[in-house]
């Protein structure tokens, strides 16, 4: 199917574009969204009307975009979840909950607006992309961490996905370290009384 955009979309063209889509995603996500007409001769008439119109919204729209941006440019976002030793989560974060963590912080963004390609499933601190306009993209930091204070150690630098050696494994090194020195003694011992026998 053949739609006329009505803004810029990533990796199919700018706003007034021609272009030639599959028909499902132009009838289930172009034009519900108003993203795009389809491509007739009454639809060209009434985009060459609205042109200016449209250009004037989407100029306004990527001024708001790119003030929001200016404001949530290198924020970070933190997020307290269950994790095992290694690092791995027991569930994952997801673009709703970045966007809620988002809204909480003060700041409008939708779902659709986190470009997230597979959810969030280990600690540390991950770089994610809002796409606030088709023209305005900025990135955040999400600090995945299992309490408050390993947040804090994490935003420092400090790598936690690595599991730390227990004190116990260092305990039963050094006895077993000891046993073996007390074994050799006693060898060295039965070694001189059969000398001396």
């Amino acid at each position: 199917m053949q739609v006329i955009l009505l803004e810029r979309i990533a990796r199919l063209g700018q706003m007034g574009d021609k272009v030639r889509v599959r028909d499902g995603y132009a009838r289930n996500y172009l034009l519900p969204q108003g993203k795009a007409l389809r491509a007739n001769k009454a639809n060209l008439e009434r985009f060459e009307r609205e042109r200016a119109q449209l250009e004037a919204r989407n100029l306004e729209r990527k001024s708001e975009a790119e003030a929001v941006a200016s404001k949530l440019d290198g924020e970070s976002l933190v997020m307290i979840r269950s994790a095992g030793e290694t690092g791995q989560l027991y569930g994952s974060v997801s673009t709703r909950d970045i966007a809620e963590g988002l809204t909480e912080s003060g700041f409008s963004v939708a779902r659709s607006q986190v470009e997230l390609r597979t959810p969030i499933k280990t600690i540390g601190l991950h770089s994610v992309l809002i796409q606030l306009h088709p023209e305005v993209e900025v990135s955040i930091s999400v600090n995945v961490a299992r309490s408050e204070d390993e947040a804090v150690r994490q935003a420092a630098g400090e790598d936690l996905t690595t599991p730390e050696q227990d004190v116990f494994e260092f305990e039963e090194d050094e006895e077993a370290e000891e046993e073996s020195a007390e074994e050799g003694a006693e060898a060295t011992e039965e070694a001189a009384a059969e000398e001396e026998a």
